[in-house]
């Protein structure tokens, strides 16, 4: 072995470690004396952990290359005292080429710590900290003012965000693509038109139950990220309504995914825009609780969109079997994937036998709460559901996350 070392450079031996596929392989690689361990080591990218300031620092010692930390706590298993600011102090001086840093409900993290991280990880690109409560506009403003290339910010459950966070990043953080908010519900039509007036490019925007959104916030989404913008997501937001919707036909021609559940003003004609104008794009659609919903433009949907996968239409109590009948006329194939009908009183056997006939690539179909939809009922009628489908009539199936 000692030939081996003698013959192989650093660089060389990085090659080796390089071509290895299994993460198993690697770790063997760094068992086989100190200096490929040493090597093993700075080659590492990612790590997940559980560490105080003692431990961070030999990590930071060990790891020096390393690119993605993953600091979060579980929900329901979290330890004490779990992530301090002592700790965010020291990853913020000794792991300078991070790039990405988790601490979901890291619930002991304070705007101290994330002022170190923005003072000392100028590189950082993604940054969640959902759930992390106590954090304020003074210490996010910091990692907006020294990350100028972040790319990411997650800050669901964080209530104390205001608009004065969004004036931050729009001035600073030019590339950001991805900012979730979902619960902040301080963040304002205001607040969302400035954000997009220096951020152009973002991708998703997540501002479920953010109350104080309206029609004037989303529509200056729609206009200055219209090339962009592919997820949008607006559970609860009471204030928007048929503008919106509107907004998001006439620029947004690439979104994938839209969230309007419990959006209640929303009605058929814009949603019929939004199903011409993003027919090609439109990949998941969650509509529960739209209650202005009915048979028009779900038939609309369902005949233009043919790239959807994933729709909920729980709770709208207007749409009956007769949404499905145009199905039958249709030449293709549905591409859908998971169909959520919950609390549909008006929709059948009947309605569900023709989503069958046209839909062969079905995994997931909620039914709960509909009447005359039962579990004998299918039966009875002779419906042939998709081999892999997962047919939830009671609610003892765990539910995909895809419309979350």
């Amino acid at each position: 072995m000692a030939a081996i070392n003698e013959a192989l450079t650093d660089d060389e031996l990085r090659s080796v470690l390089a071509k290895l596929e299994s993460q198993r392989d690697k770790e063997v690689f760094g068992l086989v004396c100190k200096r490929w361990l040493h090597l093993q080591s700075t080659e590492r990218k990612r790590l997940s952990a559980r560490a105080g300031p003692h431990m961070l620092r030999k990590m930071a010692a060990r790891f020096s290359r390393l690119h993605e930390l993953d600091l979060s706590q579980s929900i329901s298993r979290s330890f004490y005292p779990g992530v301090t600011d002592s700790d965010l102090s020291v990853i913020a001086h000794g792991f300078k080429c991070l790039t990405l840093l988790t601490l979901q409900n890291c619930k002991g993290v304070s705007d101290a710590g994330i002022i170190a991280i923005g003072s000392g990880l100028s590189s950082l690109e993604s940054l969640d900290v959902s759930y992390c409560r106590k954090l304020t506009d003074k210490g996010l403003s910091a990692v907006a003012e020294g990350c100028s290339h972040l790319r990411a910010l997650h800050l669901a459950g964080c209530k104390f965000i205001t608009d004065v966070l969004l004036q931050a990043l729009s001035k600073n953080c030019h590339s950001l693509q991805e900012l979730g908010l979902q619960g902040c519900s301080n963040i304002s039509d205001s607040g969302l038109s400035d954000l997009v007036n220096g951020c152009p490019q973002i991708k998703f925007l997540d501002i479920n139950k953010c109350s104080n959104v309206g029609d004037i916030g989303v529509s200056s989404v729609s206009k200055a990220c219209s090339s962009s913008l592919k997820t949008l997501k607006l559970l609860d937001c009471y204030k928007v309504g048929d503008e919106s919707i509107i907004s998001l036909a006439k620029f947004c021609k690439n979104l994938e995914t839209l969230i309007i559940g419990g959006c209640r003003d929303i009605s058929d004609s814009s949603i019929k825009l939004l199903a011409f104008s993003c027919q090609t794009s439109l990949k998941n659609l969650r509509m529960d609780w739209c209650l202005n919903i009915t048979d028009s433009s779900l038939s609309c949907i369902l005949a233009q969109c043919r790239s959807l996968e994933a729709l909920d239409i729980g709770c709208c109590e207007e749409v009956t079997d007769a949404a499905f009948q145009g199905l039958n006329g249709a030449e293709l194939e549905l591409t859908l994937k998971v169909l959520k009908v919950s609390n549909c009183p008006k929709i059948s056997v009947a309605g569900i036998g023709m989503v069958l006939e046209k839909c062969q690539s079905l995994e997931y179909l909620d039914v709960r709460s509909c009447p005359q939809i039962t579990k004998g009922g299918c039966d009875e009628a002779g419906l042939q559901f998709p081999q892999s489908c997962k047919v939830n009539f009671t609610g003892s199936l765990g539910e995909p996350d895809v419309l979350l």
